[in-house]
């Protein structure tokens, strides 16, 4: 069932838990994870979730579940057009309060983007672990965020 709720600007906000046809939404998906394969790895086994705003989609999330403590955001995504509007804040939150129930933590990894990594911190985000030339060995091409190669994956953490 879909959660709906007005925000200040009276826009309904609509978060939907896909479960059939998840590579539909592989275009927005892509802009989290720029590798296909990747994100194939984790498409069918994971939780989406994805944020209508009037009915157009802003912003998708994908979780999976580490163990009992932990769930993992795989990826967290908005439409550039749509982005430093508040759809990924308005999704993390959700999130954050679906599984602060079921799980004691939520990890993530990212890369060592500092917009990217102060975007998690401000939400209580630390970083716990690293995987040294993970985007060097795992990708077929060089990423880049914000002009800067990607290379080592940063593990963040939260207590829920």
């Amino acid at each position: 069932m879909p959660l709906t709720v007005n925000t200040q600007n009276h826009s309904p906000l609509t978060v939907k838990k896909i479960t059939k046809n998840k590579e539909k939404f592989m275009d927005i998906l892509l802009i989290g994870d720029e590798e296909e394969t990747m994100v194939l790895k984790y498409l069918e086994n994971g939780n989406l979730y994805a944020l209508y705003d009037l009915g157009v989609l802003k912003s998708v999330c994908i979780t999976l579940p580490v163990n009992n403590d932990t769930v993992e955001i795989k990826n967290l995504a908005t439409y550039p057009k749509f982005q430093n509007q508040g759809y990924a804040t308005f999704l993390l939150n959700f999130i954050f309060k679906k599984y602060k129930k079921s799980f004691k933590y939520i990890i993530l990894g990212t890369g060592e983007n500092e917009k990217t990594l102060n975007f998690y911190k401000k939400f209580g985000f630390f970083e716990f672990s690293r995987i040294k030339n993970f985007f060097l060995e795992n990708y077929p091409h060089p990423i880049i965020e914000n002009g800067t190669q990607l290379i080592d994956m940063i593990y963040l953490k939260k207590e829920l």
